[in-house]
């Protein structure tokens, strides 16, 4: 099992942009003397008020309260109220912090995704338990140890997985055509999941791929790059450049990105600054060690879900001219958390500090309340502000809202049809049906009519049926008129059949006209079930973003006037 997600209470739609920055924080002692100052009365009148609200609550609502449950929904609104990374976490979401940081956890080696109300192995890491007992990417999991699993969530399945190393567990699983598994029995024992998704040499380019920011990256990372290195020059064709992804990259620690940072850029460089609200807060990081790979030259890929920690390491090769940056403007958070430890195992992730990146960008986004959130921030800037910075090179770069690229280029965007097919599974699972037949991993490229043919065929025993977004909107317009006129003895007006019929034939021609794209996808996701390495370097091929990165390493001279104009 990979690591595992938070839950969805504290962490509903943050899951691609939260940093796990560990500063020190000030102790919270009951101890420490405070001056009776307006402030301190302030919080004082808050803490009687809110008491007498929540006793008042608890004796005498009319319906029977979860006092616990009362006091964290109290808890999460109070936090609302600032900003998305100050979060509250329950003993369970605390320890799963800890797995999310370390890259750790105790398990059996897979990760599973729920399609058609069934449990699927989405991917399974090698060496471990479950990918030593034969179970395969696309297998159902029915059983852990004699419990069903249908119905349950996914985090209560991995709880279920969950336990101390060395101790065993049973598992059934069914796989489509041929010999199913039946029960296995498996020990569990300590996952190390590397942070590095993918590492090659495509053409004469290295390439790395960054997942994440955990207490092993930089390892993870010096690992690929010192490998990339014995293998071209075991190839006696010397590397012409690297290409670091962190494209998707949600962000981590923020040690791992300076500590990763260094392995590229000169020793005593300013990598990154954290102010907090006070000016003793400030503290300044710089590279402490020789880099690993210094006069490589390195191409850096950022998109819109690069966040936190992926900023630092893309804003620091940017403003020390080290690299050069190419993809989307990325995420823009930037803002430092450091962790509280509470009282009963409960943890706070508290917003303490801003970082600025060595030419001194804030690169937080602007934050758009809602009308109905309180606004508890004291406004001392402007927000609109958008000041220029230079890199060590003079060359101009701006604050506020995430890394501009030097080299912007627009990465594949998924169509509403093709979103509807990940999101139900279909591609997963035609490709789990397509290894059941063909025991043997196909020849490439796979034949895109009969593979078309075949998927047409999956999609009708699926009973899958595409609405598309204009579709939908008419509808709700039919269903309007319909509310409108019920009783009136007029129906629907005739010309919204005709919208029908023209919608659905639009529908049809713009499907047909992803069909190459489709059966792309599907001869990706088919390799990805035999060989998830081969799968990931035939993507790339596909990859606009990285084929420009692999064009501009290729030329020594473009590369250097970009950085040198």
């Amino acid at each position: 099992m990979k690591t595992p997600s938070l839950c969805k209470r504290a962490f509903a739609g943050l899951a691609t942009v939260l940093l796990f920055s560990f500063v020190p924080a000030a102790p919270l002692s009951g101890g420490s003397r405070i001056e009776p100052d307006s402030e301190f009365r302030e919080i004082a009148r808050g803490i009687d008020l809110f008491g007498d609200i929540y006793r008042e609550l608890s004796a005498n609502y009319v319906e029977p309260l979860d006092v616990s449950a009362l006091m964290y929904a109290a808890i999460d609104g109070m936090l609302a109220a600032l900003d998305p990374y100050t979060v509250f976490l329950d003993e369970s979401q605390s320890e799963e912090l800890g797995e999310l940081t370390s890259g750790q956890y105790t398990g059996i080696g897979i990760s599973m995704a729920r399609f058609s109300g069934k449990i699927y192995v989405t991917s399974v890491l090698d060496g471990y338990p479950a990918g030593k007992a034969g179970i395969r990417t696309g297998d159902r999991i029915v059983q852990i140890n004699s419990r069903p699993v249908r119905g349950k969530t996914l985090d209560e399945i991995r709880e279920m997985i969950k336990g101390t190393s060395g101790t065993s567990l049973t598992m059934k699983i069914e796989r489509e055509g041929g010999r199913s598994p039946g029960v296995l029995s498996l020990s569990r024992e300590e996952v190390r999941v590397s942070t590095v998704s993918y590492a090659g040499i495509i053409g004469r380019t290295g390439y790395i791929e960054l997942g994440s920011f955990t207490s092993h990256s930089t390892e993870d990372i010096r690992q690929a790059v010192e490998k990339l290195l014995r293998q071209a020059s075991g190839d006696r064709q010397p590397m012409n450049g690297l290409v670091f992804d962190l494209r998707g990259n949600p962000g981590g620690l923020l040690t791992a990105a300076v500590e990763i940072s260094s392995l590229f850029v000169e020793k005593g460089s300013t990598v990154v600054t954290i102010r907090g609200r006070t000016p003793e807060s400030e503290k300044i990081y710089k590279t402490e060690q020789l880099p690993l790979a210094a006069g490589l030259p390195l191409a850096v890929l950022i998109n819109r879900e690069s966040a936190s920690a992926a900023e630092i390491v893309s804003g620091a090769i940017q403003d020390l001219d080290r690299g050069v940056v190419l993809g989307e403007r990325s995420y823009g958070k930037g803002l430092v958390q450091s962790v509280v430890r509470l009282p009963y195992d409960n943890t706070l992730k508290l917003t303490t500090a801003k970082y600025y990146t060595p030419s001194g960008r804030l690169i937080q986004k602007s934050r758009s309340d809602s009308a109905s959130v309180r606004d508890v921030l004291r406004k001392n800037h402007d927000p609109k502000a958008l000041p220029v910075y230079y890199t060590t090179g003079k060359r101009k770069v701006y604050g506020g809202g995430g890394i501009a690229p030097d080299v912007t280029v627009q990465g594949v965007e998924r169509s509403e049809y093709e979103q509807e097919l990940r999101s139900k599974g279909l591609i997963f699972l035609f490709a789990a049906h397509y290894r059941a037949q063909h025991p043997a991993a196909p020849d490439k490229p796979i034949g895109q009519a009969a593979l078309m043919e075949a998927f047409a065929g999956f999609l009708r025993q699926e009973k899958f049926s595409f609405t598309s977004a204009p579709e939908r909107r008419l509808g709700e317009l039919e269903e309007s008129i319909r509310t409108e006129q019920a009783g009136s003895g007029i129906g629907a007006p005739k010309s919204i059949e005709g919208l029908k019929l023209e919608l659905a034939d639009l529908k049809r021609k713009k499907i047909e006209g992803e069909s190459g794209r489709v059966a792309r996808l599907l001869e990706l996701e088919i390799m990805r079930h035999y060989n998830e390495t081969e799968s990931r370097k035939a993507e790339l091929s596909d990859d606009p973003v990285f084929q420009r990165a692999l064009t501009l390493l290729a030329d020594p001279k473009a590369y250097s006037r970009m950085l040198r104009p």
